[in-house]
């Protein structure tokens, strides 16, 4: 695992192959950061499928309202919910969509990203200024590698866990 140079931002998804580890940027994109981080640690995450996997481009999850494997996971409706709270507005940079980039989805409103978001499997710099880059994989992309494919995905990986680094560190 890499070194977690800031355990308050850093999230750690445990997927079947291994563990990965995300650095959040919360000088670029202070509310997007904390919703992740709010959505974790009230366990939103846990058990939530990757709904939309597109090889060569990204995979997408984070639908806490039709992906969690545990209930009734519908493939048709999985990728248009998101979480009991309010959208969070777009907070665009110039950080580019490189390989590793954490991206926030959205609807074609700029300002409606709220639970979903994307790993980035390979550059994207189509995304720059699109979409809000929160955070970069700082290792396990082999595990992201490895999410099965598909839109939807004929049977979805799941993120199992996701947690803050500092509510796991000893």
């Amino acid at each position: 695992m890499a070194e977690i140079k800031d355990p308050e931002n850093t999230i750690i998804i445990t997927l079947k192959d291994g563990e990965v580890v995300l650095e959040l940027l919360t000088d670029v994109a202070p509310n997007h950061v904390e919703r992740i981080k709010t959505l974790a640690r009230d366990g939103k995450y846990d058990n939530v499928a990757f709904h939309r996997v597109i090889d060569g481009f990204m995979a997408q999850t984070g639908d806490v309202a039709n992906a969690n494997m545990e209930k009734d996971y519908n493939a048709s409706r999985a990728g248009t919910g998101g979480s009991d709270l309010p959208d969070v507005a777009a907070e665009f940079s110039k950080v580019p969509f490189d390989r590793g980039a954490l991206g926030m989805a959205r609807s074609s409103n700029p300002n409606s990203a709220n639970s979903q978001f994307f790993i980035m499997f390979a550059e994207g710099h189509f995304l720059n200024g699109q979409y809000t880059n929160f955070g970069q994989v700082i290792s396990g992309m082999e595990h992201v590698d490895a999410i099965a494919k598909g839109e939807p995905p004929a049977n979805p990986d799941r993120m199992i866990t996701v947690r803050v680094a500092a509510d796991v560190q000893a």
